[in-house]
Order: structure tokens, then sequence, then C-alpha cells
């Protein structure tokens, strides 16, 4: 009876943390349907006026991108700016053949006219904040935009962000990651989904009131005070880009979130791409939360419902350790509820993940929506999508929760680069791609077993009770076999 209640309470818990984090993210659909309609008035530059074009430095923090360098370059190298008031800086922590393909095109670069710099550093300490930080040494801009390798800006994107910054409170202006490989397979459509919630629904429902948000270590741009103010780069999270996006919000500097600039890049086409990926973002977020949570809450220059958002917002990760419990105690939970009928009223808890699985659908609705448009058949299309996305999402919560949990406990680890492909279309190859995972990770043979666990919990609502069964939670089994079984045979098997 003791581990009867002990299962009942963590899963309860659980259950509300989800709940709570769900009517927060209700909270940021508000924020965000309500500010759609509003005009943007922000002051800007002139650029008609040649005194008002600041100088700007683009820093290219790249390691091993053997696939992608010459696109990278070919494309920052478009840009359209004022050549005299922009450099780039291509930060090469590279240690393969991509060196000397980098150098000859920086070379090559070089000699149309454009400011470009090959700077490589002797060891890899701090990683990419280590680079970002070195490079700022001797940056020449004003403001510093940062592209990862597998970014595409479009020509005009300095254009359209730069002039943002004649207000002397904004410290960063982040635009919207777009994807050139969305429709390639189900896990790049996966990812999408995921991306363009947090990129519409939170990043807009968050900047819209005041809140934190964080520059996405990519497609957006420092004014170089802020980040000298706040502390300058440090490479003891994972995630250093949320770090010192906390670090300068809490020193007072505004953050300027562009959704209608979209900057296109490439999703991980495989699997294990995408899990040390999810890993070291979910790890980081962890970090910053053990790093960030004392400075929020003494902070008195916040108020408390943005502290309160932060917080939120750096347990983001932590959620998949509650929703990874519950799918565990699900069944144990099955059971107790038809063992112990005098404890039929705690299993109106259980109601709370019904109510939070709607809220999630509802928002990510809107998201959908805003992005593809209405109608009843594009809502027949999101209720797969959605379907999709939960399940795998679930699938992802083991590996999430060990990330998690590492960083919550201090345990540090390298930060694993994500690799990147070169690949838009289903005919474009990836097997010889050399900075492929050939080894699954130990953590897939768990997968495995839970999928055949979450099997056993679908059968299992047919025999318990003596009512015939109870299907009331056969729905959430089922998404938890798809979620894990495809995680597992794609590790396995196929990894894209």
């Amino acid at each position: 009876m003791a581990l009867a209640y002990t299962i009942i309470v963590i899963y309860t818990i659980c259950l509300l943390l989800i709940f709570m984090y769900a009517l927060a993210q209700l909270n940021l659909l508000f924020n965000y349907l309500k500010h759609r309609n509003k005009i943007d008035d922000s002051e800007k530059f002139d650029f008609s006026k040649s005194t008002e074009i600041p100088f700007v430095t683009i820093q290219l923090p790249v390691f091993n991108e053997l696939y992608v360098m010459e696109r990278l370059l070919t494309n920052i190298a478009a840009l359209e700016y004022p050549r005299e008031k922009l450099e780039i800086q291509v930060l090469d922590d590279s240690t393969d053949e991509s060196v000397e393909i980098t150098a000859q095109q920086v070379s090559k670069i070089k000699s149309t006219g454009i400011d470009i710099q090959h700077i490589k550093r002797t060891n890899r300490q701090g990683f990419k904040a280590g680079a970002l930080k070195e490079g700022l040494k001797i940056a020449k801009g004003e403001f510093i935009a940062i592209f990862d390798a597998d970014f595409l800006p479009k020509s005009n994107w300095l254009l359209e962000t730069v002039p943002y910054f004649k207000d002397s409170e904004i410290g960063v202006v982040q635009t919207r990651w777009g994807h050139i490989n969305r429709n390639y397979s189900t896990l790049t459509k996966i990812q999408a989904f995921m991306l363009d919630a947090h990129f519409s629904l939170e990043q807009v429902g968050r900047n819209s009131k005041g809140h934190f948000i964080n520059f996405n270590g990519t497609a957006g741009i420092w004014r170089k005070k802020c980040i000298y103010d706040a502390g300058n780069w440090e490479g003891d999270t994972l995630t250093e880009d949320i770090d010192l996006s906390y670090r300068a919000q809490l020193k007072n500097w505004k953050f300027k979130y562009l959704e209608n600039v979209e900057t296109p890049a490439e999703l991980p086409v495989i699997i294990s791409a995408a899990r040390s990926q999810q890993f070291r973002w979910n790890k980081g977020g962890a970090e910053n939360f053990q790093k960030m949570l004392k400075r929020i809450v003494r902070s008195k220059s916040i108020s408390t419902k943005t502290k309160i958002h932060g917080i939120l917002h750096l347990l983001n990760s932590s959620m998949f350790t509650c929703i990874f419990l519950v799918a565990v105690l699900s069944i144990p939970m099955l059971y107790i509820k038809n063992e112990y009928a005098h404890l039929k009223n705690y299993f109106y808890v259980m109601s709370f993940f019904v109510i939070s699985s709607i809220i999630f659908f509802v928002c990510y609705w809107h998201m959908y929506k805003n992005r593809y448009g209405g109608g009843f058949l594009k809502f027949l299309r999101y209720i797969g999508a959605f379907f999709t996305f939960f399940s795998v999402a679930m699938g992802f919560s083991l590996h999430n929760t060990i990330a998690v949990l590492e960083g919550h406990f201090g345990k540090k680890s390298e930060f694993v680069r994500t690799p990147k492909f070169n690949i838009t279309t289903i005919k474009d190859g990836w097997k010889n791609n050399k900075y492929i995972k050939k080894k699954p990770s130990v953590h897939v043979i768990l997968e495995g077993l839970l999928a055949i666990y979450f099997a056993f919990g679908m059968y299992s609502a047919s025999i318990v009770g003596d009512q015939g069964g109870d299907y009331g939670l056969f729905p959430f089994h089922l998404m938890l076999f798809i979620g894990f079984g495809y995680v597992f045979f794609k590790s396995i098997f196929s990894k894209a």
C-alpha cells in the first residue's frame, strides 16, 4: 500500500507540473494573439543617410563543416551592406581537411574586396563560446551578427535587422528560423513543428510582454557593448546563447524579436544528429536553470510575472523528466486504479494530463494555422502532425531526461557539434557523411524495452478490473509505443 501511495504522489506532482507549464503556454498564446494585430512603430536607422549606417561584424563559428562551408561563405558574401561598413570573421576551430577548403574560399572572397578573415585557434577552449569571445577581441563592428554553418540568410537580412538598433536600449535582434529541408522526412517535419512553436508562440509571446527571451545561438545580432556589459561569452554551459541572453536581460538590455524575418537553415536529417542536438539543448537548459535561478529570483528590476516566465523557460527541458515519469508510472497507476476502489477520487488527477494535452493542441494549432493557413483540410493535416509530433517527442523523453539530470547535477560534457549534410531533397545522399556517429547510444536498448513496456500497457487495458477492462490510458500508451518504437527503430536500423 505504501508503494501505491508513493506512485500516486509522484504521478500527481508530475501531472500538476506539466499542467502549470501548459497554463504558461496558454498565457503565451494569449500574448501572441494580442500582439499579432499591433503595428511595429519602432524607431530605426535611416539607411538613406550614410552617417546612420553602423559598422557590422559577421561571425561564423565553425568546426569541421566540410559539406557546407562553400555554401555558407558564398551566401554570406552575397549579403547586401556597404562593404566599407562590414567585416566577416570565419572563426574556424576545425581539425580536418575543411580548414584548407575554407582557406581557399576565404581567399577567393577576399579578392573581391570583401573584408573577410580566417581566424584559427590552437585549441577549442570554451568551444563555440570561446571562439566567439576570441573573435570579439578584434572585431571592428559595433554590432555582431552570428550565423551557424547551416544557416542561409537572405541577401537583405542585414538591411532588415540592423536598423532596429537605433534604440540604444536594444542589445539583441533575433530572427525566426526557417527550414530548407522541412519536408525531407518524418524526422525533419517533427523538428520543424517543434521549432515553429518556439519561434512563433514562445518567442513572440514572451517578447511582446517584455519577458525574457533568448538569443538562439545564430541568426541574430548583438550590440557589442551589450555583450561586454553582460560579462562576455562564457563556456561553462552547453547553451552559451541562453546564458548570455539572461545575463544581458538581467542588466536591463532589451531584446527585439522579428518573427517576420525568416532565416532559412538545415535540419538534422538523421536521428543520431537530432539526438546529439536535443541532448545539448536540454542539458544546457538545465545547466542554465542552475546558474540563473538565484539571479532571477533576487533581481529587483524585473516583475514577478517575468520571473515566473523566466524560470519556466529555463525549466522547459526539465518537463521531459515529468513526462517520462508520468509515462513509466501510468501502467502501475492503471493497476492501482482498478485494484483499490477506495482510492477512486485520487484518479481525478489524471484529467490534468488530458487538459494539458488539449491546451498544447490548441496552442500549436494557432502556430500551425499561422504558417499554413486554416480550413478543415488543414485542420485534419494538423491533427496528424500533432499526433506524430507528440508521440515522437515522448519517445525522446528518456534521452532528454538523462540530459536534464546531467545538467541539474552538474555533470560536465564536451560540446558535441551537430553534423551538417547540405541536404534539401530526398534524392540527396547522407550515408557517406564522415561526421555521422556510427555506434548508437546504449540508451537505445532501453528505448526498445520501453516500446515493449508500453505495448504491455495497451494489453493491460483489456485485462484490468472486473468491468471488461479500462481503456482510459490506451491512447496515451499507444502514442508512447509509437514514439519509443520510432526512436528505437530509426536509431538501430536506419538512423535517418
